[in-house]
């Protein structure tokens, strides 16, 4: 059986692939040693077996080593379907942390580095009719200050908001097969008051391109370009407007066929944009309750053990009267915001930077590369309303961040993505951002309350006044709240969380209330980001705990979460 089978990019498919998850020959390379020993061309060292896309120190994987690991390898033998030969073959890892070489055959076809988003090699002139033997390295080092690592631990055990590593590959690793004339990537820039999409294509040889829209069926409109090549836009009106809104993730379906390739894709037909301190989804105000979601699963850690749990999150999420999530010092995978984009669902696009030495200026070349990946990969997905490259971009070692990198990385996202806003560091230390987010994890909601009562005067107070600057005018919202500790056992020293820990349930509601009014009442808050969907680890401060059970009947945090915001129209 293949574990998590589904095709990885719903939102730019082709019908010819293979996917290549389930069993593979695996190896420790704690020396890495391995290249040198060519490993890859030597079957007896691989004295494992691991279930793929599941990191080693999962369960589901089959290994469940969670001791620092620094380099792994991965062996499977390949048939090649017969049909497939003579077309362009692409090997997809969607995931692996965190420099990543693959050999096909004992012979190098790629390296990639970073250990979040997909990225592919075209192993065309490397493959045979028949078997071949696909070999991938992994190497990682979570305690170098030149590696990110999110919210894996630098430590032997997890600790406070840290928890379990992830070593290699952890997203699905699978075939695309092509013609040699092909579709290399489309972007989509839709605009709600015309009813129309811009398309930009990005082609690979010469050949007719032909574009068509539906929706539940009903055609909504084509286009034919003659003899494309290399870069096209064309602007298609659609017969109908249909627009994506929240909780109603209305999607046209796309066919994109160039000469004999073809791609099924999906849009949705929504603009986003701040209008003073309000945001704005297709011209209404749209207050954002959000939650934090790391993405971490007791036995798949980094991966959801199968697709029906990152609906099921989603789901949960919802229930409990949010909106959407900030996606948290992780890159998400593309099935998971495609169920945002059907859900309606509003996501913030993070990178997971924690890890990085953020007073070093080398840091650019470690972070940027990826994120720039991570923006274009995933452009097109209406869910995805806001970018944030950092988080939290505390002293390293006693050093204050250089402050330029941080606005490199803000105008670099700025020139690749001009469509949505972006924070340039959620929490600390603004240096060049379009919104002015704080982290607060204050208990006490009085106090809570005041720290944002000045806010029309443009004052905001004991928020690094020293680092950083509120401006007046510029959009705010609390963007991590909360993180209420409640767990199984109550006085357990080893659950971590904010502040002190309620005695009853009771006292958990009228504290949840309380500090969810003050961001609901402020008129100039445009949305709210509370800590967190589920426990992870020994932090528990989910709305749910870590097995997504419900900690509490979720009908009355609705209540409190949808009722209208001062903000809102």
């Amino acid at each position: 059986m293949i574990p998590r089978k589904e095709h990885p990019k719903p939102q730019f498919e082709r019908e010819n692939w293979l996917n290549l998850n389930g069993e593979w020959l695996f190896c420790i390379d704690n020396g890495r040693s391995g290249e040198a020993r060519k490993i890859y061309a030597d079957s007896s060292a691989f004295d494992r077996k691991i279930t793929v896309p599941f990191c080693m120190e999962s369960e589901l994987s089959g290994i469940g080593i969670k001791d620092f690991t620094y380099g792994v390898w991965y062996k499977k033998e390949v048939e090649i379907p017969s049909e497939f030969c003579g077309k362009r073959t692409v090997l997809h890892i969607d995931a692996a942390d965190y420099k990543t070489k693959v050999f096909i055959n004992g012979n190098e076809a790629g390296v990639h580095e970073g250990g979040y988003v997909s990225f592919c090699f075209d192993i065309t002139s490397f493959i045979n009719a028949g078997k071949n033997d696909i070999v991938i390295y992994c190497e990682d080092d979570t305690k170098n200050p030149m590696i990110p690592r999110g919210k894996q631990s630098e430590e032997y055990y997890s600790h406070g908001c840290d928890y379990t590593r992830t070593t290699g590959i952890w997203q699905t690793v699978w075939l695309e097969f092509t013609e040699k004339t092909f579709v290399e990537s489309v972007k989509y820039y839709p605009d709600y008051l015309t009813g129309s999409v811009t398309v930009q294509a990005k082609l690979n040889g010469s050949a007719n391109l032909e574009f068509s829209a539906s929706f539940e069926g009903r055609d909504m409109g084509s286009a034919l370009i003659e003899n494309a090549a290399g870069t096209v836009s064309f602007a298609l009106k659609l017969n109908e407007k249909h627009l994506w809104n929240v909780g109603d993730g209305k999607l046209y379906d796309a066919e994109i066929t160039f000469g004999e390739d073809k791609v099924k894709s999906y849009f949705g037909l929504r603009n986003v944009w701040f209008d003073g301190y309000k945001f704005m989804l297709n011209g209404k105000s749209v207050f954002q309750r959000l939650v934090l979601d790391q993405g971490f699963y007791p036995d798949g850690i980094y991966t959801a053990p199968t697709d029906d749990a990152l609906l099921r999150d989603i789901k949960l999420s919802k229930k409990f009267g949010f909106n959407g999530a900030r996606l948290h010092q992780k890159v998400f995978e593309e099935r998971f915001l495609y169920y945002c984009d059907i859900e309606g669902y509003l996501v913030w696009g993070e990178y997971p930077n924690w890890g990085i030495d953020h007073s070093d200026p080398e840091a650019v070349y470690h972070v940027l590369p990826e994120w720039i990946e991570e923006i274009n990969r995933d452009f097109n997905h209406p869910a995805i309303i806001g970018w944030c490259p950092l988080n939290e971009t505390w002293n390293y070692a006693g050093r204050k961040q250089f402050d330029p990198y941080l606005s490199l990385i803000y105008r670099a996202t700025k020139a690749i993505d001009s469509t949505r806003p972006c924070i340039d560091t959620s929490g600390n230390y603004h240096v060049e951002t379009d919104i002015f987010d704080v982290h607060d994890y204050e208990q006490d909601s009085v106090k809570f309350a005041e720290h944002y009562k000045e806010l029309p005067s443009g004052n905001i107070d004991n928020f690094c006044n020293d680092r950083q600057t509120y401006e007046k005018g510029m959009p705010i919202f609390v963007s991590e709240y909360g993180g209420i500790r409640w767990s199984k056992e109550m006085g357990d020293d080893s659950a971590w969380g904010y502040g002190n820990a309620p005695k009853t349930p009771q006292e958990y509601h009228e504290r949840y209330k309380e500090l969810t009014d003050a961001l609901l009442d402020n008129p100039l808050m445009f949305g709210f980001c509370y800590t967190q969907l589920t426990d992870v680890e020994q932090e528990q401060n989910g709305c749910y705990f870590y097995d997504r059970s419900e900690k509490f009947d979720t009908e009355f945090f609705f209540e409190v979460n949808t009722r209208k915001a001062a903000i809102e129209d």
